[in-house]
């Protein structure tokens, strides 16, 4: 199995897919409430309760994170989420009730050929709570949850993750993405994943770099639909850190979206980055500890891209999209480049 950001004790992820509509969402669910923080470096994002994120804001601990489809019909998958933990007595305490603390971010997969057509209200909360529901620490990549509907700018997008140990520390770093990428995660129009320097085995087709580059490795995407794209991303760790270590951790953690994403941060994404981290591990040495856990991170969200997109599969009902069209679904990578090396 490939390896995933739930091989950190205390994280479980749950997608809810709705093949119809062509979205989705995903949940990350924490035993214990963890330290977080955000960065984000798109143009057009689209959050919740990222504020309290701040190093200077009261709360202390997150219960759970989302990521959804949907644009901004899709912040209300939180309400689900929140509903369910609420069930479940999680939350911040104040006085006698406990208030669930659920960040969230959206990405926009309005244009993907499925039936927007929901009526009053959409159902993203309902499908917020179905994936709290489902949170397991064995979960699916590819199509699912929030990268249901997802696309890059050649290739069909979906959900990957990937961990690694931290050499030297001690630590444990995973990476969960829905990639919805403005860029390609692709190598011009080829096999070849820009992350692939990163690969472990062969866990998005060891296909490796190109013998020579393409003469299209780094041509601007014909599309172009200012907010129509998005890469949401978490990273993750066992280390002991403090909310501005954290938002350190994010911060270095986007070097590994713009080494498996090209272009990347444009005026045409929402590009957002958490982090969030567990607490089970002291960092041995503060400064240098933390610089290691950075830099793991970064090679862990680059594979987690890649490895999302070569997962991903066509959806059924969807018109196909031609290359350098805003709407519908490109081909997926499988379709195109067969599954050699899995």
């Amino acid at each position: 199995m490939t390896s995933r950001i739930t091989d950190i004790p205390g994280i479980r992820v749950g997608h809810a897919t709705d093949l119809h509509v062509a979205s989705g969402v995903t949940a990350l669910i924490f035993d214990r409430p963890v330290t977080a923080a955000v960065d984000v470096r798109g143009g057009g994002p689209g959050t919740r309760e990222t504020d309290l994120l701040d190093p200077e804001r009261t709360v202390e601990g997150i219960d759970a994170l989302v990521l959804s489809g949907g644009s901004a019909y899709g912040l209300d998958a939180a309400a689900g989420v929140v509903a369910w933990l609420a069930e479940n007595g999680r939350g911040f305490p104040v006085g006698g009730m406990r208030v669930p603390i659920v960040p969230g971010a959206i990405l926009f997969d309005l244009l993907n050929g499925g039936d927007k057509d929901w009526g009053r209200f959409p159902q993203y909360r309902d499908l917020g709570y179905a994936a709290a529901q489902e949170a397991a620490r064995d979960f699916a990549l590819g199509s699912v949850g929030a990268g249901t509907g997802a696309r890059t700018g050649n290739l069909k997008g979906g959900v990957g993750s990937a961990s690694s140990a931290v050499a030297g520390t001690g630590l444990t770093v995973g990476a969960l993405a829905a990639v919805n990428a403005f860029g390609r995660v692709t190598v011009g129009d080829g096999p070849h994943f820009w992350a692939a320097p990163f690969e472990q085995g062969t866990e998005f087709g060891g296909f490796g770099w190109p013998a020579r580059m393409p003469a299209d490795a780094l041509a601007f995407p014909a599309r172009g639909l200012p907010g129509a794209a998005t890469t949401l991303a978490v990273v993750a760790t066992d280390a002991r850190l403090t909310k501005a270590q954290a938002k350190r951790l994010a911060a270095t953690a986007q070097v590994g979206l713009a080494r498996s994403i090209q272009p990347v941060h444009t005026p045409l994404d929402g590009d957002v980055v958490f982090a969030v981290a567990t607490g089970a591990v002291p960092l041995g040495d503060p400064v240098v500890d933390l610089a290691r856990l950075g830099d793991a991170a970064a090679h862990v969200l680059a594979r987690a891209v890649a490895v999302g997109v070569h997962a991903a599969s066509s959806l059924p009902g969807t018109r196909p999209a031609a290359p350098d069209s805003i709407a519908g679904l490109p081909p997926a990578w499988r379709e195109r480049f067969g599954t050699a090396g899995d």
